[in-house]
C-alpha cells in the first residue's frame, strides 16, 4: 500500500491545524497509508519509506521556519538520488506573505527532482503585531477544507498510482 508522509513544524499552531486537517483527510482516503510526523521526530528514514510527500510550515522572518529547515537540512544529503520523481505538496502558514517559505520549499523539492502534485498554497493569519505573530491560531474552517482537499487528493493519487 502507497504511503503518504506529511510533515509539519508550527509554533503558534497554524501549520499544525493545516496538518492535522490534511492527515484526516487524506486518512478517510481507502488504499493508503498516511503517516503524521513533527518535523524534529522526522528523518530521511521516514522520507525514504514514503511514496508521496506534503510538507507544511510557518513563514517566520520572510523564511522557512528554522525547525523545518532543519528537518530539510538533516535530511536532505541521506535522501539524494533516492526519492527522485516522487510526487509533493506544500502548505505554508503566513502572517502576510509566506512567498518565500514557498520558493524555499520548492527550491529543496526540485533539488531531490520530486515532482509537485498539487499547487502550493499560502494560509495568510494577518498577524502583523507582536501580539499577534506570538498569539496561538486559529485557522479558519474554509481555509482548513483546503488543507483537507489537499490530503484527499494526494492520497487517493497515491491510492490510484496516478503519481
Amino acid at each position: 500500500m502507497p504511503q503518504l508522509l506529511i510533515v509539519y513544524f508550527s509554533r503558534t499552531g497554524g501549520a499544525e491545524q493545516m496538518a492535522k486537517a490534511a492527515h484526516e483527510a487524506a486518512q478517510s482516503e481507502e488504499g493508503c497509508e498516511t503517516i503524521l510526523k513533527f518535523a524534529t521526530e522526522a528523518g530521511p528514514e521516514d522520507l525514504l519509506a514514503a511514496d508521496g510527500y506534503i510538507f507544511c510550515a510557518p513563514e517566520n522572518l520572510a523564511a522557512i521556519a528554522g525547525g523545518m529547515k532543519e528537518f530539510f537540512d538533516r535530511s536532505y544529503y541521506e535522501v539524494l538520488g533516492k526519492i527522485e520523481g516522487r510526487p509533493y505538496a506544500q502548505m505554508i502558514c503566513a502572517g502576510s506573505d509566506g512567498e518565500n517559505a514557498m520558493r524555499q520549499t520548492a527550491r529543496i523539492a526540485k533539488g531531490w527532482r520530486l515532482k509537485i502534485a498539487q499547487e502550493p498554497f499560502i494560509i495568510c493569519t494577518h498577524a502583523q503585531t507582536r501580539a499577534d505573530i506570538l498569539a496561538d491560531k486559529k485557522i479558519s474552517e474554509d481555509d482548513l477544507d483546503k488543507c483537507r482537499e489537499l490530503g484527499a487528493a494526494m492520497a487517493a493519487g497515491l491510492a490510484m498510482g496516478v503519481f
